[in-house]
């Protein structure tokens, strides 16, 4: 019985939670439209749930939210391909609603439904929708319908395609700015299904009235547009119609439209190709290099290592360093850290000569910046100067610095030195790395920050691992051991950490025969925390360890500690037991 009631009951349930008046309900209910529509069945799903789906739009924008991102993945459940268009009314009325995010996703759900119709279909009903949309009274109608061109306009006859571009010409010089916006920022997707020779006319026309409108946050979409029809252009094309467009848009009176090019200059080089790129958008990016916005130095600045990558090296020695150099001692720290985000990438475009002579000394002067995220970005860098310049000329001029880093009252700067010695230290091999380096990593692990001090054991570990264990027998482990004294607990217990992070490097014998002793003895330690870690470090030692050593060494010290007073230090050694015994099962 109750199999038969089963499905039954919560679509019964689901349905009257559709018009519950509690909104939790409400959403749950929407959620599981697919459910709800797969109990109706196809017939009744087209001719009760969408009219009834259409009808009830005036909802909390959460709920209507959810119903435009359910009815996008819906043709299954009204009968496929064919019935598609039954899903067109409540989307086209969700695309109206005031709520940006509820218009988009229904623009969005309405694009994945066309491009899934039948041409006729989409004849029939769809293009009736974008034109309905685009001759709102209301401006969201308009604004939705700017999202819906590109899927119409392949499938229309060529009388609809004419009408189709006018209207969206017409949708580009609303009197409404978002209108406008909307138009632009959707003017390269429709223009890749425009054909060619109307792609020139009608299309470019479009676009200039849109470089050239009064707002600038429509002007800022239109620079979007310059990449997208770029792309589509023939480059002699390109040339006169979007390079003029660029130059112009990089000296715009509005700092957004010129922080816009920044970022997309790089695109744009692309779709104009390498001449043009020599002649007029150098200036044009030295320019916004030397631009009197912070920001939009910063978008410029980010973007130097593409654009030199363009140019040969002689230009960008010529033109884009000297702004380099100006940028690397901006007022701003925001540039500065922008600018070292990205500089090492120039070393390889450059090669070595410009390298050593022009951007060692801009390096020098970001590794000693005040501001720690500017010294970080340089740091995390380093190999790609490597690759140029070689080890010997970078650890002369770079390591002193390094060295200073390393010692940085701001941890994270600290914390970085220490994620790229490992890197540095198969790059610079052992004799070198003994000479300077050895010292500053067993300084870390008396760090006075937690990060820093874990960093510096796993460090450690990893250097093991690069140069083999025999070399960190002779200068890890001494050094370590040592430092198992320190009279401050926390300190202490990093050594604890690292001793079980090395072990596994250093294999059984070594293991057992230095590292060993000295866990045991810390387990006599006066502190609960340093024991309980004590039987941590044993737990993890249990399967390095010879069974006989585990049985005579381990096991008693475990015991012992699962005797303490202290509650932590017993269960965590009882959790070391468990593990000796599961292994003795085991082997």
């Amino acid at each position: 019985m109750a199999m038969i009631d089963e499905p039954l009951y919560p679509i019964a349930v689901l349905i009257d939670e559709l018009k519950n008046e509690d909104i939790q309900l409400r959403l749950n209910s929407i959620r599981r439209l697919s459910t709800i529509a797969r109990a109706l069945g196809e017939e009744r799903t087209r001719k009760e749930l969408i009219p009834f789906l259409s009808e009830n739009n005036d909802d909390e924008d959460e709920v209507l939210l959810a119903m435009a991102e359910e009815l996008g993945v819906f043709i299954p459940y009204v009968g496929g391909v064919e019935h598609a268009h039954v899903l067109l009314p409540p989307l086209e009325t969700l695309c109206t609603v005031e709520e940006t995010c509820v218009r988009d996703k229904a623009v969005e759900s309405l694009c994945r439904i066309g491009a899934q119709m039948k041409e006729s279909d989409i004849v029939d009903w769809f293009i009736p929708v974008v034109k309905r949309l685009a001759a709102g009274e209301w401006f969201t109608a308009r604004v939705s319908s700017c999202g819906l061109f590109h899927i119409a306009y392949p499938s229309a006859s060529d009388q609809l395609k004419t009408e189709l571009r006018t209207i969206y010409g017409q949708l580009c010089q609303d009197d409404m700015p978002m209108v406008r916006r909307a138009a632009a920022s959707n003017l390269g997707k429709f223009a890749a299904t425009v054909e060619q020779n109307h792609l020139k006319t009608e299309i470019m026309s479009i676009f200039d009235d849109l470089t050239q409108d009064d707002q600038d946050s429509v002007r800022l979409l239109a620079v979007e547009g310059c990449a997208a029809l770029g792309k589509l252009l023939e480059p002699q094309d390109c040339v006169a119609h979007i390079l003029p467009v660029i130059v112009n848009f990089s000296q715009d009176k509005s700092w957004r439209v010129r922080y816009m090019v920044a970022n997309q200059l790089y695109e744009l080089c692309e779709a104009v190709g390498p001449e043009p790129t020599r002649a007029d958008l150098v200036p044009a990016y030295v320019r916004l290099l030397r631009d009197n916005e912070a920001e939009v130095r910063i978008a410029a600045a980010g973007k130097v290592t593409k654009f030199c990558r363009i140019l040969n090296p002689q230009i960008s020695i010529q033109h884009i360093l000297p702004c380099v150099k100006e940028l690397s001692s901006d007022s701003s720290q925001h540039v500065r850290s922008a600018l070292a985000s990205v500089i090492m990438g120039m070393a390889p475009v450059l090669g070595k000569d410009a390298t050593i002579e022009q951007l060692l000394p801009i390096f020098l002067s970001l590794l000693k910046d005040e501001f720690p995220d500017v010294r970080l970005n340089i740091i995390s860098k380093l190999d790609q100067v490597n690759q140029v310049i070689g080890i010997d000329l970078l650890s002369q001029s770079l390591l002193p610095a390094i060295v200073e880093l390393a010692e940085d009252r701001h941890w994270r700067v600290r914390l970085a030195i220490i994620e790229y010695i490992p890197l540095l230290a198969s790059q610079l091999g052992v004799g070198f790395f003994d000479d300077k380096l050895g010292a500053l990593c067993m300084q870390w692990l008396e760090d006075k920050v937690f990060s820093i001090r874990d960093a510096a054991a796993n460090n450690l570990k990893r250097l093991a691992e690069e140069f083999g264990p025999e070399w960190a027998m002779q200068h890890i482990i001494p050094q370590v051991l040592e430092k198992i004294n320190n009279p401050h607990y926390l300190y202490r217990m990093t050594i604890l950490q690292a001793i079980s992070l090395l072990a596994p490097v250093m294999g059984a014998e070594i293991t057992s025969q230095k590292l060993l002793p000295v866990v045991i003895n810390s387990s006599k330690d006066r502190v609960p925390n340093i024991k309980f870690n004590v039987a941590k470090v044993l737990q993890s030692l249990i399967p390095i360890l010879d069974q006989s050593v585990v049985e005579k060494t381990v096991k008693p010290c475990l015991v012992e500690l699962s005797e303490d007073p202290d509650v932590d230090v017993r269960y965590y050694a009882n959790q070391a037991l468990q593990a000796c015994d599961q292994m003795m099962v085991s082997s």
